[in-house]
C-alpha cells in the first residue's frame, strides 16, 4: 500500500505546489487562465500522443475495453437524466457533470497506480482511448455548440477535427494500431513537451483552490455530491458486476477493470470547464472529492479482489 499512496503524494505535492504560488500571487491573476490553455492547446495534445504512441494495440482493444465503457456510459447517463429532466440544468453544466461522474483520471493518476498495483502502465490505455476518441469529440462538439450560440454541421465538424487533443489523440492510436516505430528524434521532443503536461495541470488545478472552499459555492453541492457518488461507488460497482457475471473475465482483469473504474475524476474534466467556462466549481470540487475520496476506495477494492 506504500507505493499507492506513494502515488497519491506526488499528485498532491503538485497541487499544493499551485496552491501557494495561488496564495501568495506569484503568477499574476491570469495564470490559472494562461496554464489553462497552454496545457489544453499544447501540453495534452503531446502527452495523449505520446501515451497511445506507444501502448499496445492488443491491450487497447483488449476485453478490458467494453466493461470499462459500459460502467462509464452508464454513470453519465444516470446522471444526465438526473441533471437535466430533474434539476432542470443547462445543457452545459449536465455535460460537464456527466464528465464529472463517468471521466477518470487514467493518465497522471492512473499510469502510475496501474504500475504500482497492479503490475503494468499499460492497462488504463483502452481507457484513455475511449475517453479521448469518444467522450472527448461528443463533448467537445456540445460545448463548442454551447458557447458559439449556434450549430452548424460544417463548422462543429471542423471545429472537432482540428482540436489539439483529439487530434494528438487519434495520430497516437494511429501509430500503435500500425506499428510504426517513431525515431528518437520525434518521440523525444514530443515527450519532452509531454512530461510538462501533469505537473502543469496540477498546478493549475492547486492555484483554483485557494479561497475556494469545497462545496462552497451555492447551486452545485447536490450536482458535486451526485457526481462524486456515482464517480467513487457506483461506478466501481457497474464494472465489477458487468465483468465478473457479463463478460466472465478473469479475477486478475476484474480487479483491473474495477481498479480503472474506481480512479478519481479526470484532471481534463477541469481543463474542459476552465476552456469554455462551464461549471468550474462543479468540476474543481468533484476533482477534489474523488481524488481523496478514491485512496480508501481502492484500497478496499484490492484488499477485497487483490
Amino acid at each position: 500500500m506504500l507505493e499507492t499512496l506513494t502515488g497519491f503524494a506526488v499528485v498532491g505535492l503538485a497541487i499544493a505546489v499551485g496552491y501557494i504560488i495561488g496564495r501568495i500571487d506569484l503568477l499574476g491573476q491570469h495564470a490559472r487562465y494562461v496554464l489553462g490553455r497552454l496545457t489544453f492547446f499544447v501540453l495534452s495534445p503531446f502527452l495523449l500522443f505520446t501515451v497511445l504512441a506507444q501502448a499496445d494495440a492488443r491491450v487497447l482493444f483488449s476485453a478490458l475495453l467494453p466493461v470499462s465503457a459500459v460502467a462509464a456510459v452508464a454513470v453519465i447517463a444516470v446522471y444526465a437524466l438526473v441533471a437535466k429532466l430533474m434539476w432542470k440544468r443547462s445543457v452545459g453544466d449536465t455535460v460537464i457533470g456527466a464528465l464529472a461522474a463517468g471521466q477518470v483520471n487514467s493518465n497522471n493518476i492512473g499510469i502510475p497506480l496501474s504500475l504500482y498495483l497492479l503490475g503494468s502502465a499499460a492497462y488504463p490505455a483502452p481507457v484513455i482511448l475511449m475517453q479521448l476518441l469518444v467522450f472527448t469529440p461528443i463533448s467537445l462538439t456540445i460545448l463548442d455548440t454551447v458557447t458559439s450560440g449556434r450549430a452548424s454541421p460544417w463548422r462543429t465538424f471542423v471545429r472537432t477535427t482540428t482540436n489539439p487533443i483529439i487530434l494528438g489523440s487519434a495520430l497516437g492510436t494511429l501509430v500503435s494500431v500500425l506499428g510504426i516505430e517513431l525515431p528518437p528524434i520525434v518521440m523525444e521532443p514530443a515527450t519532452l513537451l509531454a512530461n510538462a503536461c501533469v505537473p502543469v495541470l496540477l498546478i493549475s488545478y492547486g492555484i483554483s483552490l485557494f479561497g475556494q472552499r469545497v462545496l462552497g459555492t451555492s447551486g452545485h453541492r447536490r450536482d458535486v455530491l451526485l457526481a462524486s457518488t456515482l464517480k467513487l461507488l457506483v461506478m466501481p460497482t457497474i464494472a465489477w458486476v458487468v465483468a465478473e457475471f457479463l463478460f466472465g473475465l478473469s479475477t486478475h482483469e476484474v480487479l483491473i477493470v474495477v481498479v480503472l473504474a474506481a480512479l478519481p475524476t479526470a484532471q481534463n474534466v477541469f481543463n474542459y470547464s476552465q476552456r469554455y467556462d462551464i461549471a468550474e466549481a462543479l468540476s474543481r470540487d468533484t476533482v477534489f472529492i474523488t481524488t481523496v475520496g478514491c485512496i480508501p476506495v481502492l484500497i478496499g477494492v484490492t484488499l477485497l479482489l487483490g
